[in-house]
């Protein structure tokens, strides 16, 4: 890491930080809002640790050497801000669904620690700064709250949103009367808030334009149970009013990994299919940040059968409870969500019409060989631990397919600069399912071209989505009704 002064040239950069014994760390710097204390992060993620350590630089002494503050990597720790020359930091350490607590950097032992903020049966997701309080953002059921506190710890209020959905920022400066927030859900497009701190109150401040009234939709929750009983969220989101015939063509959205939480958040792509007539089902599996890290533990490692099993258990529901049938249910997700497809495509290929995978890992005995592969080693394990092979090997997509099966028509994305999830997982998977299948529905793989782990542009970026969603329809046998494109729309689509 290097000390940059700005309108300097780069050559006199001087060299603040090294370490050439751990190659594979991720190092990453930020500073307090007041900029007094630089803060390193580092991970260690290639050994199988989750967590974090981290060390301050405190800038008012010139830019000297860090003094560590936590050296172990099983838990995670994020610094919100300094109080004087004090700490706000939030950590899981003895606290799986995450606390804040107060750290002097003198005395950084975590017997010194003060609690500003208990651990909740709410995960804490994020706490900000400003206007002389802090702002904790918890999820209630896969949905924000967010609570105002002093800067003690003393409960002030809670925030009201404008409906269920999820909400973030908050931030400001120490003296700001005003903060503002950004608002979204399956329904809303992101719009942005003005809260004022001495009255509670929120004000609508910016909303994007677009040509979709969101009051023809719905949202609702469903929770599920899985096969080992655990109660699992699921979110369906259709035109208001419909009512399940077992027809409607419905799209299971899923990740159920590294900690990540679904979100309500909104798609204009979505909302196209949701005019069709469509359900968007988006499964919160285990795996992900949901529920708190005991939650993201329950899918990891030994226990990712389980994102499975959640996910199977969804795609059931969603049938036993006539909102759609086998031929009519597509499965979705991207990255280690192209995994759970993988995964589901393989161990219940009668359950889907459809199965959407994209950039997914599919080799899970070697994808530790590959570019970043081996950052993964900490949710999914390794396959040169012979406890974890046996566990790898028995859902891996690549291992699992069988020669004969009748397997859901499957659309596979990947990019061919794609460093990430290397496309050689998709190539491979696409070739044995392609010599595997044993119906007659299609087995395509879609290459995009200069793209990594995503598209590389908007026009490519929208060429996808039209495939995927075409491949998808055409395969459940729905024909695509198209409304008259506003102008500002064409304008689009031709410049696209």
């Amino acid at each position: 890491m290097w000390y940059h002064t700005l309108g300097t040239s780069q050559d006199s950069d001087r060299l603040v930080f090294d370490d050439t014994v751990h190659p594979q760390r991720f190092h990453t710097v930020d500073t307090t809002r007041d900029e007094r204390y630089a803060v390193l992060y580092i991970s260690d993620r290639g050994q199988g640790k989750d967590g974090d350590a981290f060390c301050v630089q405190d800038l008012t002494h010139g830019t000297g050497a860090f003094r560590e503050i936590w050296t172990g990597f099983d838990d995670q720790f994020r610094v919100i801000d300094n109080d004087g020359a004090h700490l706000l930091v939030y950590t899981t350490r003895g606290a799986p669904n995450g606390r804040v607590v107060r750290i002097d950097p003198m005395q950084p032992a975590e017997s010194n620690w003060q609690v500003v903020l208990s651990e909740t049966n709410e995960p804490l997701q994020e706490v900000a700064t400003g206007g002389g309080r802090l702002f904790a953002q918890y999820l209630a059921d896969v949905t924000t709250r967010v609570r105002s506190y002093m800067p003690d710890g003393t409960d002030e209020q809670t925030i009201e949103l404008p409906s269920l959905g999820t909400a973030g920022g908050f931030g400001g400066e120490p003296d700001a009367t005003h903060l503002f927030y950004t608002f979204t859900s399956f329904t809303a497009p992101p719009t942005v808030f003005q809260y004022d701190i001495a009255s509670g109150v929120s004000t609508l401040f910016q909303t994007p334009e677009l040509s979709f009234d969101p009051e023809q939709f719905e949202t609702q929750q469903v929770f599920v149970t899985s096969r080992d009983g655990t109660r699992v969220p699921m979110f369906l989101v259709h035109k208001r009013g419909l009512t399940p015939n077992g027809q409607q063509p419905t799209l299971m959205y899923g990740y159920g990994g590294f900690n990540v939480t679904l979100l309500p958040s909104f798609s204009a792509a979505r909302v196209a299919f949701l005019e069709q007539g469509g359900v968007f089902a988006q499964a919160n599996l285990r795996g992900g940040g949901e529920y708190g890290e005991a939650w993201h533990r329950q899918g990891m490692k030994l226990h990712k059968q389980n994102v499975f099993d959640d996910a199977i258990a969804c795609a059931e529901w969603l049938i036993d409870n006539g909102w759609t049938s086998r031929e009519r249910l597509a499965v979705q997700g991207g990255s280690n969500g192209g995994l759970l497809v993988g995964a589901l495509l393989t161990q219940r290929p009668d359950l889907f019409a459809v199965a959407l995978p994209s950039v997914g890992v599919m080799d899970m005995l070697r994808f530790h060989k590959f570019t970043i592969g081996w950052n993964w080693i900490a949710d999914y394990g390794s396959s040169d631990d012979a406890h974890e092979f046996k566990a790898l090997h028995a859902y891996s997509p690549l291992h699992r397919l069988t020669d004969g099966v009748h397997y859901p028509a499957t659309l596979i994305t990947t990019g061919d600069h794609d460093d990430r999830v290397v496309p050689a997982h998709s190539f491979k998977f696409a070739a044995r399912l392609q010599a595997a299948q044993g119906g007659n529905a299609p087995v395509l793989i879609r290459i995009e071209t200069q793209s990594g782990h995503g598209s590389s542009s908007l026009s490519k970026a929208i060429a996808e989505i039209t495939d995927v969603y075409a491949f998808f329809l055409a395969n459940v046998g729905v024909t695509p009704i198209f409304a008259e494109p506003t102008k500002a729309a064409a304008r689009v689509v031709s410049d696209a």
